[in-house]
């Protein structure tokens, strides 16, 4: 009896086609220079938590369910009095996705999640950090099909980072285009 090993369906399509598409573009020497994903990162700021502090609960619970991985509270570093905020308190809540998750996390958002956008033409091209680095602001966790409507407690957004290892931005442009993130420009940067 043979076993399969299970490969998420955009990590296959990375190895097989992207490196592929990406050595031609940028005319790359080797494949190890062909830029790719190093991690998501999903951060949420939960500023009313302050007050109350089952909204972190929810939003790690949230959280733990969009990305199938534990969530963690980020806390605060500083007292800040106008915001009547104390040092150590939870005021949000951030995972780290790596690998297979990663790979899972991705093909949901752009297969199902994305499209779930009111008025969607596509994610501006305008959130590249000039290191290959991208992020998307998200207005509402509600887009996710995981999230049950009814139980939302109070709707609020995310910050989803694509870390890369490209050098530029019109790399990393490049690499997320090919993953199939629905950017509004098509044209590449020149950055």
């Amino acid at each position: 009896m043979a076993t399969t090993t299970y490969q998420p369906r955009l990590k296959g399509k990375y190895k097989s086609e992207i490196v592929a598409a990406l050595q031609k573009q940028f005319q790359y020497t080797s494949s190890m220079q062909v830029p790719k994903l190093q991690k998501i990162c999903l951060n949420q700021g939960v500023g009313d938590a302050v007050s109350d502090k089952k909204l972190i609960e929810s939003a790690v619970k949230e959280m733990t369910t969009i990305t199938g991985q534990k969530a963690v509270p980020t806390y605060s570093t500083k007292d800040i009095s106008n915001f009547k905020l104390r040092k150590g308190v939870a005021i949000g809540v951030r995972v780290t996705l790596r690998g297979d998750k990663m790979y899972e996390f991705l093909d949901r958002l752009i297969a199902s999640s994305l499209p779930r956008i009111r008025d969607f033409k596509g994610v501006n091209d305008k959130g590249f950090d000039g290191r290959g680095n991208y992020t998307l602001g998200i207005t509402e966790q509600i887009i996710y099909p995981e999230i049950d409507i009814d139980k939302v407690s109070k709707i609020s957004g995310m910050d989803i980072t694509f870390v890369t290892t490209a050098n530029t931005d019109k790399e990393a442009h490049a690499l997320l285009t090919e993953f199939g993130i629905p950017f509004k420009n098509k044209q590449a940067q020149d950055k």
